[in-house]
């Protein structure tokens, strides 16, 4: 049984009635962060729950009023004794029966390892989700609550790295410029995707009576496609240069094939098909295999790669691990002049830009980097084939041969 805290400033009614009113509630810590709290207004007060998160959040909540005017009744009007108790009770309550958010985010992020969102949906879990929702029922989780925090993430700063311990610390931007305002309203999106993914995945299970709570919630429109970076030919070829050792080998071939980092990373010797000119991605982020079909230049820069290795080796060479290339991209922009300089993401849509440039159809950009259809090529890159575009149509539009005109023009 949990010992009871006691606190003199707290206990009496007598003790209560000395202190300021400040608006503010008198904290005591009843357990590893747990508190009781006591918030004194004009007429008297009430008890307080305080339960810490984790992220520097805590979850608020009034559990009755102070016995300061009336007597204590252990339901609506409860003494110290009886509010550290009910304080108690309810995280006992909660963990005995409530199907909590940490616990639907754990089973989705468990459905979800080994998919390239995995990373992603983890640090936004641990970061935005699990701090404001966490010990919170879903059966419990309200609309307005839900749209409250998904317009507060697109209102503030994206963060900085912290130090363990130390207070979150936010970059310096300027939230009414458009471009960062569509950044963050893009990132809130990502986040309140993750979280309704997690409680679907309850729902779906049964944990859950409904899904109405958060289905209500609406995503900001029109933020999620930013301008796609791409190089022109003359930087791709720079960058390549101006790369080091094993960087070198991984920013070709992802020139080469326009694949993701994760995928690059994990490829092997065996699946490159030398005969057929073609790269075997074994697990992409739809769960489906598919092949990348090489240039000959693409097919020649890999049967180098290969030569006289055994099929079970890294294809690469190393093993290329969550931002281990970060550093390393922004050290060969700088030494190949591009400017602004560009993350590694921006070579898989270099080989998208360029393909669709000279002419390549969509579906088959979609195929090579491995999308199910031509919706999320046709958003990033169908303006660059205007050319493409004209010069189809007027191939192959239909014909109706020259119109002789019967009436004519007045004069």
């Amino acid at each position: 049984m949990a010992r009871r805290v006691q606190d003199r400033n707290l206990e009496s009614r007598d003790a209560r009635r000395k202190l300021p009113a400040s608006g503010k509630p008198y904290w005591r810590a009843i357990d590893k962060g747990l508190h009781l709290g006591y918030r004194k207004g004009k007429t008297g007060g009430v008890w307080v729950r305080r339960k810490y998160l984790g992220g520097q959040t805590y979850q608020v909540e009034s559990i009755g009023k102070a016995d300061d005017n009336q007597d204590a009744d252990g339901v609506g009007v409860l003494d110290f004794w009886q509010a550290q108790a009910k304080v108690r009770e309810k995280v006992l309550q909660r963990s005995n029966t409530a199907y909590t958010v940490a616990e639907a985010v754990a089973a989705y992020l468990e459905m979800l390892e080994g998919r390239a969102s995995h990373h992603d949906a983890t640090k936004r879990m641990d970061a935005f989700v699990l701090p404001q929702f966490g010990e919170r029922a879903v059966d419990d989780l309200e609309t307005e609550e839900i749209r409250k925090w998904h317009r507060k993430i697109a209102k503030t700063p994206a963060r900085r790295r912290t130090k363990a311990g130390a207070e979150q610390a936010y970059r310096n931007a300027v939230l009414t410029d458009p471009e960062v305002s569509r950044q963050r309203q893009a990132s809130a999106n990502r986040c309140l995707s993750f979280l309704k993914a997690a409680l679907n995945h309850a729902w779906k299970a049964g944990k859950v009576k409904s899904a109405d709570a958060w289905e209500r919630v609406d995503l900001f429109r029109g933020v999620d496609v930013p301008r796609t970076r791409y190089l022109s030919l003359a930087e791709a070829k720079r960058l390549i240069n101006a790369s080091q050792g094993d960087f070198r080998k991984l920013v070709r071939a992802a020139l080469e094939t326009g694949a993701r980092y994760s995928e690059l990373g994990r490829m092997r010797v065996q699946d490159f098909n030398n005969d057929v000119g073609t790269l075997h991605i074994r697990k992409t982020k739809r769960d489906k295999d598919r092949h990348i079909v090489l240039t000959d230049d693409g097919r020649e820069f890999f049967a180098e790669l290969v030569a006289g290795r055994t099929g079970s080796e890294l294809l690469l060479g190393r093993k290329w691990g969550t931002n281990h290339q970060s550093p390393l991209i922004r050290r060969a922009c700088e030494q190949a002049g591009i400017k602004p300089p560009i993350n590694f993401h921006a070579l898989r849509h270099t080989w998208a830009s360029l393909a669709v440039m000279a002419g390549m159809p969509l579906m088959v950009v979609a195929k090579n980097l491995g999308h199910a259809d031509t919706r999320m090529v046709q958003e990033r890159y169908g303006h660059l084939s205007p050319d493409f575009i004209a010069s189809e149509i007027r191939a192959k539009a239909p014909r109706f041969g020259k119109v002789e005109a019967k009436v004519k023009a007045l004069q």
